[in-house]
């Protein structure tokens, strides 16, 4: 007899069992196994805490990889972070500021990112301690971080091959410029919000005509940079004014008057100002018509020269001054409101500045091809199915990449610029002469790459390539990618025009589209909201297997997840359970005999029993091939609190304590017990683990997490017996319901009849284990319901009924069912109203009408219940 103590307490065995797997190097990949399977984790930014979104992740992850591992798989779950370019620049030089009073500049470029590894390296050790917190089965022997060498040399490696194809370009394009960031974002980067502003009427006179046009903007500064005035070629308003000069207010230039398709003749006055340096569109335009290009902002969004009189202004200090002399010398026509959408910097929620700039770039539309084919033909599968139409849409529509940034922090252009005859060499070793000239005045590149560009390689550069390791070869392409849907295009899209073009096949096979977890009522969890949870704290308070276990059962597939405390809780109570049962089944294990079980062997409730656990082993094996972790955790919680522990083990207590009768019933419960904590070990590894270290052993394994995972047999699924059971089931229940509902203690005996409609042989055969079960003094057969009795409906073959005699006072009984149904009708009443209150209906939000809607058809089938359990007691 072993006790393991009456207590679950996760801090006791997570770290201890953390450290065993890690000493004894359980998480490495052992190059050989019954197949492969591979993933690389999706890198976690080197800028703070990880948060539930990160939790998610890493736990889907691990339950992937912890059942891959015990299908006997050659298993690599391959760790690491991302430097994050903007993001960790961004944090650092913000924390430089507090916390010394300087900016990068005053450091210089080498100093600051002596400053920058500092942070990243002590970042990178708070990351790998919260990610073990979690119990990802990660190999840290193959850890990899986007700025290591390797990594630095795969991405010089795809630059230069590129450049040499002619797929990487540099060229004066409009980008999105975050002016306090100081570099330029991708589309993906620029997160746009509705905003009120207003739309500025501008008269621009005609030149050498008493006539003006009138324009309408939103950013009435920019018209310092105007070089022509648009209107759409069949607008019948402006068609005499096609090729006639307009006079720019305020700064006296003479500008076009041209006719465009791109104009919106129903937008403002229909008459579009042209700038083609601070407006994508514009810049287009520009390009089409030849025109002029007039760049009237630096790179801090201040006026420059070309802006005359409001140069060294900011943007918005230039804006009111343009606007006030526009009034002032009378061409101002009117303002009116307008809500609009501004892009930001999704870093700094700066209002991101269309900037003409050199950049460097990526040509898409080549390399997308192979890319669009692989999800076409479903070579890379996405789950759920309907994000591969959101990617091919994007693909489809895909524009060149722009990968240079105005950053410190990063990997640096491999591009060295001659200064004497200006040839531009592209290398992959660092070059200190010209390779045209042999000149040695030649300057690198200043820029960084966008930090997606090496990401982008991930799959492939954390295994070694450009070299051809063994790593390379055994584990490329991976299985599958756990991510979330607001990178498909900047990070999974990447990887798999990268992985056709430098690999030749695709990067992974799978990729799982994971949920967003937002707060109980559907919120966003945010700082300004106050709605966070931290999953660090949440494993400090109930430990890391019940928050896995929470974030496991809510990740249905397309839907995202409501986190409420309370479930939490629900779940911490449930690793309790499991570890209260094993306790309860090694505390009976006294003279434990190792037999070789065979059906014959069995009683009713074993052959239910093992029916029962083979049909779970089914649906949770096929639900994580299919990643329905959902479904899976569902099945495992139902199957071993509700017929493990409620019925299974209530079952066999009696058999427990006769010596004849205990070592199939022990054999039995150890041999479920041990497939149980198998199934729950992807889910609560430490819990499990522990638990299974102290079951008699059945087999020579060591470890659960390489352990065998349970196989169904199709020779222990007995459904003839399992129907049986199913229905003494429903007897009991039945019985114990209405002991509920007439407020009789459930261990209170009492006495049983019954009317059968069909063959009743199964309760006769039974009649002992019901008796227990139920706590039934007597059970006899009757052809009509006796008086003073409660009806138990068990089914449409069996009538039950509970003889209640002197166990109640049935008037007293009547009354307190009288009065909680009046109860239960006033909080009907209230929710009725509500219900059909227009008002209710269209200003509550949803999922407070839905609560509502729920409490009322509740409310309404407690008071059916009680009028059917009051009229019984007439």
């Amino acid at each position: 007899m072993m006790d393991i103590g009456k207590k679950y307490i996760p801090s006791e065995i997570e770290t201890k069992w953390y450290k065993f797997w890690i000493d004894k190097e359980l998480f490495k990949a052992k190059g050989e196994g019954n197949g492969k399977f591979s993933m690389v984790i999706p890198p976690p930014n080197i800028t703070g805490k990880i948060h539930m979104g990160h939790a998610l992740n890493i736990s889907l992850q691990d339950i992937i990889t912890r059942f891959n591992r015990m299908l006997g798989k050659d298993t690599l779950w391959l760790p690491g972070e991302d430097h994050a370019g903007i993001a960790t620049q961004h944090v650092v030089e913000k924390f430089l500021m507090k916390s010394e009073g300087k900016r990068k500049e005053d450091y210089g470029r080498k100093e600051f990112l002596n400053k920058v590894w500092e942070w990243a390296n002590e970042y990178r050790e708070h990351i790998k301690k919260q990610i073990m917190a979690i119990g990802a089965s990660v190999d840290w022997s193959m850890e990899r971080f986007t700025l290591d060498e390797g990594l630095n040399k795969a991405v010089k490696k795809v630059f230069v091959e590129l450049y040499n194809e002619g797929l990487i370009y540099k060229g004066k394009y409009i980008v999105n410029w975050c002016p306090s960031c100081g570099t330029v974002l991708s589309d993906e980067e620029v997160e746009h919000k509705d905003e009120k502003g207003s739309l500025y009427h501008i008269k621009y006179p005609i030149k050498d005509e008493d006539d003006y046009i009138i324009i309408a903007t939103t950013r009435p500064e920019t018209m310092l940079g105007d070089t022509a005035i648009a209107v759409h070629p069949s607008d019948e308003r402006y068609k005499d004014y096609v090729g006639k000069v307009a006079i720019l207010p305020l700064i006296g230039r003479e500008i076009t008057i041209i006719a465009d398709k791109y104009v919106d003749p129903s937008f403002g006055t229909g008459a579009l100002k042209v700038t083609p340096a601070h407006d994508p569109n514009d810049y287009l335009l520009g390009q089409r018509h030849n025109l002029e290009t007039v760049q009237i902002m630096d790179e801090f969004a201040k006026i420059n020269e070309n802006g005359r009189k409001y140069a060294g202004m900011d943007r918005k200090t230039a804006r009111k001054a343009v606007v006030e002399d526009l009034e002032k010398e009378g061409y101002l026509v009117k303002i009116e409101d307008l809500e609009h959408s501004v892009g930001h910097c999704y870093r700094c929620n700066t209002v991101v500045e269309p900037f003409l700039l050199d950049q460097w770039f990526v040509k898409m539309k080549p390399l997308a091809e192979k890319a669009i084919e692989a999800v076409e033909k479903s070579d890379v599968t996405f789950y759920p199915n309907r994000w591969k139409k959101v990617y091919l849409n994007w693909m489809n529509e895909i524009r060149d990449w722009c990968i240079s940034r105005q950053l410190w922090w990063g990997h640096r252009i491999p591009v060295w610029y001659c200064d004497d005859c200006g040839h531009v060499n592209v290398s992959e070793e660092d070059i200190h002469i010209c390779q045209k000239c042999g000149s040695e005045n030649i300057r690198q590149d200043e820029d960084v790459l966008d930090t997606w560009f090496s990401s982008a390689l991930w799959p492939f550069s954390t295994l070694g390539w450009p070299n051809e390791t063994d790593e390379l070869k055994k584990y490329y392409p991976t299985n599958l990618l756990v991510t979330g849907f607001d990178i498909i295009f900047f990070w999974v899209a990447r990887m798999i025009v990268m992985g056709e073009k430098f690999m030749g096949d695709k990067p992974f096979s799978d990729v799982y589209i994971h949920q967003l977890v937002r707060d109980k009522h559907g919120r966003k969890m945010s700082k300004s909201l106050g709605n966070g949870i931290d999953p660090l704290e949440i494993i400090e308070k109930f430990g890391a297997d019940p928050m896995r276990f929470t974030l496991a059962i809510l990740a249905a597939q397309g839907r995202d997840i409501k986190l409420d405390p309370k479930t939490l809780e629900s779940y911490s109570k449930f690793a309790n359970k499991i570890w209260n049962a094993t306790r309860f089944v090694l505390l009976n294990m006294d003279n434990f005999e190792k037999i070789d079980l065979t059906p014959e062997m069995l009683e009713l409730e074993d052959k239910w029993m093992f029916s029962r656990l083979n049909k779970t082993i089914k649906i949770v094996t096929e639900s994580l091939n299919k990643y329905e972790f959902n479904i899976a955790a569902r099945e495992l919680y139902d199957f071993f609190w509700n017929e493990y522990c409620d019925w299974y083990i209530e079952a066999v207590k009696n058999r427990l304590k006769s010596d004849e009768n205990k070592v199939v019933a022990q054999n039995v419960l150890v041999r479920v017990l041990d497939s149980s904590l198998r199934l729950l070990h992807p889910f609560m590894p430490f819990l499990t683990e522990e638990l299974w270290q102290n079951l008699p052993k059945i087999n020579d394994e060591k470890y659960l997490i390489t352990a065998k995972w349970p196989v169904y047999d199709k020779n222990f699924v007995f459904d003839k017996e399992e129907a049986e059971f199913e229905k003494i089931k429903a007897f009991i229940r039945g019985i114990r319901n209405v002991k509920a509902d007439i407020n009789i203690p459930q261990i209170t005996k009492v006495e049983i009849a019954y009317k059968a409609l069909d063959n009743d042989s199964w309760i006769v055969n039974n009649e002992s284990l019901i008796k227990e079960l139920a706590f039934v003094t007597n059970i006899i057969i009757v052809d009509k319901k006796p008086e003073k009795a409660a009806t138990s409906y068990v089914d449409d073959t069996i009538e039950a009924y509970v003889k209640l005699g002197e166990l109640i006072d049935i008037n007293a009984e009547k009354e307190r069912l009288n009065k909680k149904k009046e109860k239960l009708e006033k909080e009907f009443t209230k929710y009725d109203k509500k219900l059909n209150n227009p008002n209710f209906i269209s200003r509550a939000p949803e999922e407070v009408i839905e609560e509502v809607k729920e409490n009322h058809t509740l409310i309404k089938s407690q008071i059916k219940k009680l009028e059917k359990l009051i009229e019984e007691l007439n």
